[in-house]
């Protein structure tokens, strides 16, 4: 056996895996600061896991701004108008439709919208007085009513939003995006998250990197002060920060050559080095006070309500993170109090609450990325993870409906003005061009230049990818 340890190499014992990474980790002292600098449009991921890659093909969009609405919006209260709920409100749903299996099993009868829907823009798009400011951007929204969803929880919903898989362990579509196409900005994560309060049930995993490597998990911002924990050094002045990296990086020299190229301790240096240039880069970014009067205002950074002050800032930093390079941004709602879009009860004042938050801030953003000539760019999506029964649960609530549901898509390569696919009568089924997840991460991978069968990465023994074995681009929304 002793013979053997000269050709096989041995694992090694628990003290020395924690030496080894507790060294490496000095590391990412310097590769960054005294090492070589990755210009954009050169692609060595090798030495640089952040560096720009080349797409498959070129692409209409540059970035992704992902407004995620938690807890799963009622279709027929925002984009998908329903007359037949007029006609039929208060009569029991199973006289004039099949009830599928609900959450809850709390069957209330069939409820009309408490809003009235208006057709706007030259396009005539309907949309409810929910919305008065996104109302105004309708010819640039095409909006998809037959989106459905493999699942009717929340956790597993939202695995299945953000990875492709209803459990958890897969890398989220922004880690793929930032694995496919690197990054234009080496200052700053190619995937951040702007929480605005609430993380999505499923937790962090929603945008973790799972088997992809680790450098391209999500980035968690939020839009106040600090708004990434020990962005600021402890040391007194930054020459003494560069001498302990110095340090750090000359004990971790001797660590590096023998444990060779390993993902978790290759990440743990990138992304420390990551963090070292991020103290400049973040407190630019997060600051505000550079944006004009007017600007801020017309985002709602001074709303009376202060949640709609909050995703103001989100929705601002946003587009703060586009214009430096950022591929994927991905933003989550204040708590408003009302358990976030999911309103099992108290529809009327939990979905006003939720849309008096978002309303202003997204249309704020819409106009500001077209003025600045960024929309082109940019593909804007708002979605939840499913929508909303089209009767009661109890008296004024309503239960998860994943057979069928709206999203928007803006910008990025798609035509504006359109609606695509329809629901029922009832706007519970989805009935005509039915729209998978597969289908939407595939479309926004084909918009950002990438092909979703080819973006693959070797794992357990096959090419694992966003999309499964699933997925069809939706040609038929694209410019």
């Amino acid at each position: 056996m002793s013979h053997c340890r000269k050709f096989i190499e041995q694992p090694v014992c628990r003290r020395e895996m924690l030496l080894r990474c507790a060294n490496g980790f000095g590391g990412l002292a310097l590769a960054g600061l005294f090492g070589e600098t990755v210009s954009a449009g050169k692609t060595s991921s090798d030495k640089n896991p952040f560096a720009p890659k080349e797409p498959h093909f070129a692409p209409k969009a540059k970035s992704v701004i992902y407004l995620y609405m938690d807890g799963g919006p009622s279709q027929v209260d925002t984009f998908d108008p329903k007359p037949a709920l007029d006609k039929h409100d208060g009569k029991d749903p199973h006289s004039v439709l099949k009830v599928e299996p609900t959450q809850f099993d709390a069957v209330g009868k069939v409820m009309r919208s408490p809003w009235k829907f208006k057709k706007h823009g030259e396009s005539g798009l309907p949309v409810s007085s929910l919305f008065p400011h996104i109302a105004t951007h309708m010819d640039d929204l095409c909006v998809i009513n037959s989106m459905v969803a493999q699942f009717p929880e929340h956790t597993n919903a939202n695995y299945f939003l953000h990875t492709g898989h209803g459990i958890q362990g897969r890398p989220s579509m922004g880690a793929w995006a930032s694995y496919g196409l690197g990054s234009e900005n080496q200052d700053l994560p190619g995937f951040v998250v702007l929480n605005g309060g609430l993380i999505p049930p499923g937790g962090l995993d929603c945008f973790n990197s799972g088997f992809l490597p680790a450098t391209h998990q999500g980035s968690i911002f939020k839009p106040s002060n600090p708004p990434v924990a020990n962005i600021k050094r402890a040391e007194q002045n930054s020459q003494l920060q560069r001498n302990k990296l110095a340090l750090m990086r000359n004990l971790d020299a001797g660590t590096l050559d023998r444990v060779g190229r390993v993902d978790s301790l290759e990440s743990a240096i990138a992304n420390y080095e990551l963090a070292y240039r991020m103290q400049m880069a973040v407190p630019e970014l997060m600051d505000l006070s550079g944006e004009t009067p007017a600007t801020q205002q017309m985002y709602g950074m001074d709303h009376e309500f202060k949640q709609t002050q909050i995703f103001a800032a989100q929705c601002l930093i946003a587009r703060r993170l586009v214009e430096r390079g950022v591929r994927f941004i991905e933003l989550t709602c204040p708590n408003v109090g009302n358990d976030r879009w999911d309103q099992h009860r108290n529809l009327k004042e939990g979905h006003e609450k939720n849309a008096l938050v978002v309303d202003q801030p997204i249309a704020a953003l819409l106009s500001d990325l077209k003025a600045r000539g960024m929309l082109d760019e940019t593909l804007v999506i708002w979605s939840g993870e499913f929508g909303r029964t089209p009767f009661a649960q109890g008296k004024n609530g309503r239960d998860h409906n994943p057979q069928g549901f709206s999203l928007w898509m803006a910008g990025g390569g798609i035509q504006g003005g359109i609606r695509y696919g329809a629901t029922d009568e009832f706007g519970y089924h989805a009935v005509e061009n039915r729209v998978e997840i597969y289908d939407l991460h595939a479309t926004m991978l084909h918009l950002l230049g990438m092909n979703h069968e080819k973006l693959t990465f070797r794992f357990s023994g096959r090419d694992m990818r966003l999309t499964d074995v699933h997925g069809h681009v939706l040609h038929d929304i694209l410019a």
